[in-house]
């Protein structure tokens, strides 16, 4: 009940005004049909009773007009209900997809290295967009249901109590093999998260643009594509076989309800023919009965659908359950404007569910005006360090020293606004020149003239269709492609934006030629007695 109870809340957080609509619009909606269903009663017997008489008099004709009338609003109602209910459902969408993104950006980075944290986030991601409005929905129809089946059970106890209980006992086998598929389809989805992940994974590869040359070049389609298939196919298998066992319990609880469907009809039909009912009451109890199943089917999937949702609800609040580690201290102390040294030590760490330390009591001092450059084989840990040293994680033993003081008496964010970034596996967004050199400085006015100069990024963008303002790849439309050197080298001038007092660069030369490498160890010489450099490089052509 508290992941419903949860869910609830969600839905009336995002829309509370579309919610309590929604209430007002079920309530109409379950009112009205019964209502209509009663004049029908009076119609049937006027009408009766006028035979002979020679006419059926003005009763008939206001009953008539009353019903279209309460037929219309319910059309009306109904209108009006799927409108809201657009609105609330693209409100809830919104509402949590922001969650979910605001949640994978507090999280630390070690969740990303490990499986389990991916297959939490997939089945969130899954269930997201639709469980929370269908657990409303759910909510809503067992209400509505409720009413209704309240006005039919007044009806039919007029005539018998025989009839509740046998509209109740043909939907007790339906009931419990709605709850017991719930629970096996919940099992299925869960058990495997990973195959599914894999689909997903073989679907992407086979259309990325990024895979796209190495899967023609390599003739590499139909190897993924049969693996893509493989993949469903074993999915498929599983999921029909229980498809298979469950619909033939569906066919079972189908001849117990066409069975008290069977007996009612029987017992009306000698009513009727006794004379104990009238052909009014034979309509309204028979429509009673046949609608009240309805109803009571209609319960039994949204007690059905809540305990299916809750089951599956509980994946994406599992997800927005998990907390960071590397947290801001109670009281931060303000990180230095001008950073004089930076120190790595005795630290030793590894990544998560990984058997060897990446790192093992390494030390290491950086000083203002010092280029330190961070040599080694891969797999060293160099690239490590500078995760560090952003606290993108947290070392196991050992400190991490920005001017002596432990950088986890920093705000995390504080901290990583005082250092520029190139990383090795530099993103390329598809947005302007301009802007992808200023989210380097999100929080300020950066020169993006002068970062793109530094950078030597200037030379081509000037040549540009338009300049500055290019958009850059070809992921939308008027975007204009840029080599992977191009691309390295916006990719340090949104390093350089900032102008923070600490820059970090990670394989900076990887994809240069010799004169965008000549340019480069001119902008490190310019800017070093500005700063802390530490340069991670396999490159032996670039001489610092």
């Amino acid at each position: 009940m508290k992941n419903l109870w949860k869910a609830l809340c969600m839905v009336h957080r995002c829309a509370p005004r579309s919610f309590w609509l929604r209430v007002v619009y079920v309530v109409l909606q379950s009112v009205l049909p019964l209502v209509n269903l009663y004049i029908l009663k009076g119609i049937i017997d006027s009408v009766t009773a006028g035979i002979g008489q020679g006419g059926y008099g003005l009763q008939v004709m206001w009953l008539l007009i009353i019903m279209c009338a309460v037929f219309l609003l319910n059309r009306i109602v109904s209108a009006l209900n799927g409108i809201n209910n657009d609105v609330l459902s693209q409100r809830l969408i919104d509402y949590v997809s922001d969650q979910l993104q605001r949640q994978s950006a507090r999280l630390d980075l070690q969740y990303y290295d490990t499986p389990a944290y991916h297959d939490t986030f997939h089945r969130a991601q899954q269930e997201a967009s639709f469980r929370p409005l269908q657990i409303l929905n759910n909510i809503m129809s067992f209400f509505g249901a409720v009413i209704s089946i309240a006005g039919v059970v007044a009806m039919l106890a007029s005539a018998s109590w025989w009839f509740i209980v046998v509209m109740i006992a043909a939907v007790v086998p339906g009931f419990a093999v709605r709850l017991y598929k719930a629970r096996r389809i919940y099992r299925f989805r869960r058990d495997n998260t990973q195959l599914y992940r894999r689909t997903s994974y073989y679907g992407a590869i086979l259309t990325s643009r990024d895979a796209a040359k190495e899967l023609r070049t390599y003739r590499l389609s139909d190897l993924f594509r049969s693996r893509f298939v493989d993949a469903r196919k074993r999915l498929v298998d599983r999921l029909l076989s229980i498809s298979r066992r469950l619909g033939a319990l569906d066919v079972l609880c189908a001849v117990v309800e066409a069975a008290a469907m069977f007996a009612v009809v029987w017992l009306l039909v000698n009513r009727a023919w006794s004379g104990a009912i009238t052909i009014g009451s034979f309509v309204m109890l028979f429509e009673a009965f046949r609608r009240g199943q309805g109803y009571l089917s209609s319960l039994v999937g949204a007690i059905s659908g809540l305990y299916d949702n809750r089951l599956f609800i509980g994946n994406l609040f599992e997800f927005l359950e998990l907390q960071p580690t590397i947290l801001p201290p109670a009281e931060p102390l303000p990180v230095p404007d001008d950073i004089h040294e930076v120190e790595f030590r005795d630290i030793t760490f590894r990544y998560p569910d990984m058997d060897r330390d990446v790192l093992s009591h390494f030390s290491l001092r950086a000083r203002k005006g010092e280029i330190v450059r961070i040599d080694g084989r891969n797999g060293f840990g160099k690239s490590t360090l500078i995760k560090l040293l952003l606290r993108l994680y947290d070392p196991q033993q050992g400190q991490v020293l920005v001017d002596g003081i432990d950088i986890r008496r920093f705000d995390p964010a504080a901290l990583r606004s005082r250092m520029g970034v190139l990383f090795q596996d530099f993103l390329r967004f598809s947005l302007t020149v301009e802007e992808n050199v200023a989210l380097g400085d999100v929080q300020g006015r950066p020169d993006i003239t002068g970062a793109l100069g530094l950078s030597g990024a200037d030379e081509f963008v000037s040549r540009l269709p338009q300049g500055e303002r290019t958009l850059l790849g070809r992921l939308f439309d008027g975007g204009s492609e840029l080599s992977m050197g191009q691309w390295q080298r916006i990719a340090l001038a949104r390093a350089l934006a900032s102008d923070a007092p600490i820059l970090l660069l990670d394989e900076p030369t990887a994809w240069l030629d010799a004169d965008a490498r000549q340019h480069l160890q001119e902008t490190i010489q310019q800017i070093k007695s500005q700063k802390i450099i530490l340069l991670v490089t396999h490159s032996q052509g670039l001489d610092i």
